[in-house]
């Protein structure tokens, strides 16, 4: 007797909503900034790189997570070289002497060289890390998340701004991929092994191919219909104006009640609270000013609540983490010890994993067609083909014998 094969269940492949990924980008960036621990940082690192290489998509814009990399090692140098020749001497265990220079009074303070000391070069070192971690989380953000789909879930009020947004988000992922465009022409045009003049032949081609991309977008951006707004009357323009008005001076004060403690606590979630109903009220009026249409949104289901869930969870951790016990999260440096790994801290970054878990298998986009396989409407959906594979076997021209 045969036993019928078991199919084994199949996830479908699709690109998670833009928002979520933000979401948990954003608090990775978030717990990092509330600690100076090295090993705490790395493990931070090693995650976000974990989610990225499971899932991020074959689009060409995907490509450049190395490049965040690159770019923190250079902030990391850059911190630590000023800390060296700028008061590096902290603390008693001295690596070296620099020449000093001496400055008049008026730059009383201020020290150029002298001594410098393990302690101060460690604290450079973590305080680079971590800003090189919160750059890295936000380039995370940029692979896994295409910044102008993001733009299709942003409010009808806030569509210019989001605009903006986005444009100006997706600057860096334009850069790198024009920079591996001339890249491989210049691998194709056999100037690799040659003396290479970075002005001409890499950085004004990389800019004017940016300019380029620039101008194309704008384009699209006016033959679309940009910024056009309905027939709105003057009266609702004053209300809407106010309203936004009213909002935005409640959630300062409100927000000003939560910083400073001698502040009058009582009025702190009225005037928080009063403050976002207000603008709240300001953006759905403003709203129904500007005629934007959707095809196809995409999805805010049970993944996309799985993966803010997890990076928001893992900020809460650490938040709360550094206010009871920051000890914790920021090693001492004087006296000198060697950081530890915190048990709960680590199991809440570790968690951050699960992102790669729960978000779907990106669609993917076929290297050799240069079809989007993420498209609203593309070929390989009106033909039966789920892969890039399929679908460059499709495309290929048939040779008659």
């Amino acid at each position: 007797m045969v036993r019928p094969a078991v199919r084994t269940p199949v996830r479908l492949r699709r690109d998670l909503h833009p928002g979520a990924w933000w979401i948990w980008a954003l608090a990775m960036a978030t717990a990092t900034t509330r600690t100076t621990n090295p090993l705490l940082i790395g493990l931070t690192l090693a995650v976000v790189a974990l989610v990225v290489s499971e899932r991020r998509s074959d689009a060409p814009w995907a490509k450049g997570f190395g490049a965040y990399f690159a770019f923190g090692l250079v902030i990391i140098g850059i911190r630590l070289v000023f800390r060296m020749f700028l008061d590096g001497q902290h603390g008693t265990h001295i690596l070296f002497t620099l020449p000093e220079i001496p400055l008049p009074e008026a730059a009383a303070g201020i020290r150029i060289g002298g001594p410098v000391s393990l302690e101060g070069m460690l604290a450079a070192l973590y305080d680079g890390l971590r800003l090189a971690t919160m750059l890295i989380c936000i380039g995370a953000a940029n692979v896994l998340a295409n910044p102008k789909r993001l733009l299709k879930s942003v409010p009808s009020a806030l569509y210019e701004v989001g605009s903006a947004i986005t444009v100006a988000l997706s600057v860096a992922p334009q850069l790198v991929e024009s920079g591996r465009r001339v890249a491989r022409a210049r691998r194709l045009r056999g100037e690799v092994g040659r003396r290479t003049h970075w002005v001409r032949q890499v950085a004004i081609p990389v800019m004017t191919d940016a300019l380029d991309r620039s101008l194309a977008l704008a384009a699209a951006m006016d033959s679309r219909g940009y910024g056009r707004t309905a027939g709105a009357s003057r009266g609702s323009r004053r209300v809407t104006g106010a309203l936004m008005l009213v909002g935005l001076a409640g959630l300062c004060a409100g927000t000003y009640g939560l910083l400073d403690t001698t502040a009058f606590g009582p009025l702190t979630a009225p005037m928080l609270i009063g403050g976002v109903a207000a603008c709240a009220a300001g953006i759905r009026a403003s709203g129904s000013q500007v005629q934007r249409t959707r095809y196809r949104p995409d999805p805010w289901a049970l993944p996309e609540w799985g993966v803010a869930a997890v990076g928001t969870g893992v900020a809460v951790v650490i938040v709360v983490t550094s206010s009871i016990d920051p000890n914790q999260l920021n090693p001492s440096l004087q006296p000198l010890v060697w950081p530890s790994l915190p048990p709960i801290p680590t199991i809440a970054i570790l968690c951050g994993a699960l992102a790669a878990v729960i978000a779907p298998p990106p669609a993917w986009a076929s290297r050799s067609t240069g079809f989007d396989l993420d498209d609203d409407a593309d070929l390989g959906t009106h033909a039966g083909v789920s892969t890039p594979d399929q679908l460059a076997a499709l495309l290929r021209p048939k040779v008659s014998r």
